[in-house]
């Protein structure tokens, strides 16, 4: 029988499902959108297109059928011995997730979705809607990859504990893998881990994370500014952002607590309230002010301007002895002026789209709401101080990360919170297992919020952040469950659940 008579029969023996499979194994391949794929021959013309799928080549045919268990077809094809030692398209992460999904029934896959309303569109948690399906829209919303299985790992413990392990199993298989053929093992390390990795590479130890409590988690959440005369709207959706850090910190092992609407005043004395107390039986301290901004400073509620340098001398170790030495992590999600960043050209290869021209901060279509934590006029923009200067260079162990550069805006949407806090959460929960220091997860968010006006449309955004460090910061990998929900109460006085 010739090859493609063989293609042929293939496709007169395929059901829709088995060729919604078939699509589903080769999305690494093909590396577009699979929803178009209307029968395995369309499927089997993508991938000779791709020279991965010829008369020469038959390997992918076969691995296909025998992932897909036809193995009556396999016979008749006279492919049943057909495999390649050298050539292995799918990839073991795309073969994971359908094995996973044989073994996930409707009774499963209703609660995954269940977990899952928040965070994909509606139109995918329907009932017609397959456990690959979920998958794929997992993935489109950066939920799922084949470096980032956590939250699938999260809500399959819950769900099917005995999967939850098959995922474990293939990560510890990944890793053996990966030290065998010097690939970068990207298996979660424990704290020992990463301390011995850091030794190896002849780093200094990081700093160090021993203490049974992380260190006190301080958010400034400032929304209601209806008391600065008119000055500045309303910070809808920050308590978004504020839910998801209570989330991730109380992960993290930190002590969180909350300050809302804070004036100017009451933004210092919290700070100063919280350089009295004893640190010692801590390993750090992490702060966190979500408010309106100007370049070199934040706002009160009331309209008081209360400066960078300000927040963070009240915890230098002259006046906080029990921090000397140990990290102290300012992280301000809050405009420094009112420019838009700018794309320019850049190589091919380059991570910005040369065609993409100049846009403004307002919405991309009626249905994004996006708003700026901005003065609202230019004449609120001071000096041009850059934000490295916020740090006195006597200082030691200091690290301020901005979610703009100076003068410039930075994006909150109403539905989602601020591109930078909610970039921020998500590289925590996805590199923290992996041993990475905190400068390397901000570098990334950095990368990661710059692409975002590509998903938005809108503004642009380049986060930075500045450090007197002395050593890396490696957060011990939390021994617990993740939280995948916390109730909390918002700025608005109601009950919320992240």
């Amino acid at each position: 029988m010739e090859f493609r008579e063989k293609l042929l029969m293939v496709d007169q023996v395929l059901n829709s499902d088995d060729t919604k499979a078939l699509a589903f194994l080769c999305k690494d391949i093909l590396k577009c959108d699979i929803s178009s794929v209307e029968s395995p021959i369309d499927l089997f013309q993508r991938l000779e297109e791709k020279d991965v799928l010829s008369e020469d080549q038959p390997y992918l045919l076969a691995d296909l059928l025998r992932v897909i268990e036809h193995f009556q077809l396999l016979r008749e094809l006279d492919l049943n011995s057909t495999m390649s030692t050298t050539v292995n398209p799918i990839t073991p992460y795309r073969k994971l997730l359908y094995e996973l999904s044989k073994d996930i029934g409707q009774k499963e896959l209703k609660n995954i979705k269940f977990l899952l309303n928040k965070d994909l569109k509606h139109s995918a948690l329907e009932l017609n809607v397959s456990t690959l399906e979920v998958f794929l829209e997992m993935e489109r919303m950066d939920l799922l990859s084949s470096s980032n299985l956590l939250r699938l790992e999260q809500i399959l413990k819950d769900v099917r504990p005995v999967l939850w392990k098959q995922i474990l199993q293939f990560k510890d298989s990944q890793g053996k893998i990966a030290q065998e053929t010097g690939v970068v093992d990207h298996r979660p390390r424990s704290s020992s881990d990463a301390s011995r990795r850091g030794k190896d590479q002849t780093d200094p130890p990081p700093y160090p994370m021993k203490a049974q409590q992380r260190g006190i988690c301080c958010i400034v959440n400032n929304f209601d500014f209806s008391r600065s005369s008119g000055k500045h709207k309303n910070r809808e959706g920050t308590d978004i952002d504020e839910g998801s850090l209570r989330r991730v910190f109380t992960w993290l092992g930190f002590q969180v607590e909350v300050v809302q609407d804070a004036t100017r005043d009451q933004m210092l004395s919290s700070m100063r309230e919280l350089a009295s107390r004893d640190h010692s039986g801590m390993d750090c301290v992490a702060c966190f002010v979500l408010s309106h901004g100007l370049k070199g400073g934040v706002y009160g509620v009331d309209g008081g301007v209360v400066g960078l340098e300000e927040l963070t001398d009240l915890l230098h170790g002259v006046r906080c002895a029990s921090l000397r030495g140990k990290p102290k992590l300012f992280f301000i999600q809050a405009c420094q002026g009112n420019k838009k960043e700018q794309a320019v050209p850049v190589p091919a290869n380059g991570p910005v789209n040369p065609k993409v021209h100049d846009q403004t901060d307002g919405p991309s279509s009626p249905g994004v709401n996006i708003q700026t934590d901005g003065p609202s006029s230019p004449g609120d923009i001071c000096s041009d101080a850059v934000v490295a200067s916020e740090l006195l260079p006597s200082t030691a162990d200091f690290l301020t990360a901005m979610a703009t550069t100076p003068s410039h805006v930075s994006v909150r949407l109403e539905e989602k919170g601020s591109w930078f806090i909610q970039s921020l959460c998500q590289n925590l929960e996805q590199l923290v297992p992996h041993g990475q220091d905190l400068v390397s997860i901000l570098t990334k968010v950095n990368g990661d919020v710059s692409q975002m006006f590509k998903r938005i449309g809108g503004c642009r955004q380049m986060p930075q952040h500045s450090s007197s460090l002395r050593t890396r910061v490696v957060f011990p990998v939390p021994e617990g469950p993740f939280i995948h929900k916390v109730t909390f109460n918002d700025s608005l006085g109601e009950e919320s659940t992240v």
